[in-house]
């Protein structure tokens, strides 16, 4: 039991262990996490719904969206995003790959006979020989990323933009991560049946690296027939960091603001989302 304990408790290196498809293609946390983008009233999986109104209107007044313009929504989710760009005339490309999601985001857009292409698929691997006037990932999924994996990332995104095109994504501040505290707990059946249907004891554990400015949440779910660990990584940001990324990657940073929906960017922020076209 010793040895057990000191193996939950254990603090892996950096981006170690990655479990990012655990938390979308499990058929049971799938459906939790699906559960938890549709809450309109929390931001937990996605903005809550007066968020998400106000910064699709500052996005199509910003980037000037029009019935021509073509956009691609990465880590798109149930759509949230996607059909409410498609609704303002956009021509949206939503990639995710929770199946999960997507088919909720398809029924979505059927309903309001909204023509946006949902695909499943790890935006890692993604291709396609469309080009795009603006790419989005919302919700600091950037940051879920471990460097190889951005570096990876920001290629494609110069890739599939148009010679003027633009991305807009959001990341985690310092402040975010200053805020943030290690700890150590467990909990019966956390967050009321999250991590399985049956009964299970989650021992959770939070990790800070100061050098890195990495936050890792391990999750070891214990069930009766088996233990599971999920490792949720999270690169924090102050601007030079971030300006110097995407610079390195082969992009001109435009602007810096707080949000997605264009608020003022202001030091204190805990979060910065960045426009950026390829250089």
């Amino acid at each position: 039991m010793f040895n057990e304990l000191k193996k939950i408790n254990s603090r892996p290196e950096p981006y170690q262990f990655y479990t990012a498809a655990e938390l979308w293609t499990n058929e049971h946390t799938a459906k939790e996490m699906l559960k938890y983008h549709l809450n309109e009233s929390i931001d937990v999986s996605s903005r809550n719904k007066n968020f998400i109104e106000n910064s699709v209107e500052w996005i199509c007044a910003n980037f000037k969206v029009d019935n021509d313009t073509m956009i691609a929504d990465f880590g798109c989710g149930p759509g949230l995003y996607s059909n409410s760009l498609a609704e303002k005339g956009a021509i949206v490309t939503g990639i995710d790959f929770s199946e999960n999601s997507i088919n909720y985001a398809k029924k979505s857009a059927a309903e309001k006979a909204l023509k946006v292409d949902y695909i499943v698929d790890n935006y890692l691997e993604f291709d396609t020989s469309r080009r795009f006037d603006l790419i989005l990932m919302i919700m600091c999924d950037f940051c879920a990323l471990s460097p190889g994996q951005r570096k990876r990332l920001l290629s494609k995104f110069k890739k599939f933009l148009k010679p003027n095109g633009s991305v807009l994504l959001d990341v985690y501040s310092l402040n975010s991560f200053n805020m943030k505290e290690e700890s150590a707990g467990y909990e019966w059946n956390q967050l009321n049946g999250f991590w399985s249907p049956d009964d299970y004891y989650c021992f959770v554990n939070t990790f800070k690296y100061k050098k890195e400015k990495i936050t890792l949440d391990k999750y070891t779910i214990i069930e009766e027939s088996q233990k599971r660990v999920v490792y949720n990584w999270l690169q924090h940001y102050d601007e030079e960091m971030l300006v110097n990324e995407f610079e390195t990657n082969g992009f001109n940073v435009i602007e810096l603001f707080s949000d997605v929906a264009g608020k003022t960017h202001h030091p204190q922020s805990t979060e910065i989302a960045i426009v950026a076209k390829p250089s």
